[in-house]
C-alpha cells in the first residue's frame, strides 16, 4: 500500500528555510531598530517651557532644566509635579516611536516580549 503525499507537500522543507530566513531578517531589522532609538535623544517640555529633560531611549536622564522662575521654596509640590510630567512624557514618547517604528517592520503584527 503507497501513502498518498499531497501535491506540492516536498516544498515544505524550501518553505521552511525561507520562513526561517525572513524571521532571521526581521529579526535583524529589530535589533537595528532597538540600537537606534537607544542612540536618539527625546526631549519632554512642560509647564510652558519652565522644565525641560533631555532623556535616551534607553530611558536615561541626559539633562534637565529648571527655569529660576519655577523653584518657589513655598511649593515644591508644583516643581514635583512638573519633573514627574515630564520624565513621564519623555518615557510615552520613547515607547511610542518604539512602536509605531517597530509596527513597520512587524506589519502590525505584535509579538510579545520585544519591548
Amino acid at each position: 500500500m503507497r501513502a498518498r503525499v499531497p501535491k506540492g507537500a516536498g516544498n515544505n522543507a524550501q518553505n521552511m528555510n525561507q520562513m526561517i530566513r525572513q524571521a532571521q531578517k526581521m529579526q535583524d531589522q529589530i535589533t537595528e531598530l532597538q540600537d537606534d532609538i537607544e542612540a536618539r535623544d527625546f526631549t519632554a517640555t512642560v509647564g510652558g517651557g519652565a522644565v525641560e529633560l533631555v532623556m535616551t531611549g534607553k530611558k536615561t536622564i541626559k539633562s534637565l532644566n529648571i527655569k529660576k522662575e519655577v523653584v518657589d521654596p513655598e511649593d515644591i509640590e508644583t516643581l514635583q509635579d512638573l519633573i514627574i510630567s515630564a520624565v513621564n512624557e519623555a518615557v510615552g514618547q520613547i515607547e511610542q516611536t518604539t512602536e509605531d517604528e517597530m509596527s513597520k517592520i512587524t506589519g502590525g503584527v505584535s509579538l510579545p516580549g520585544l519591548f
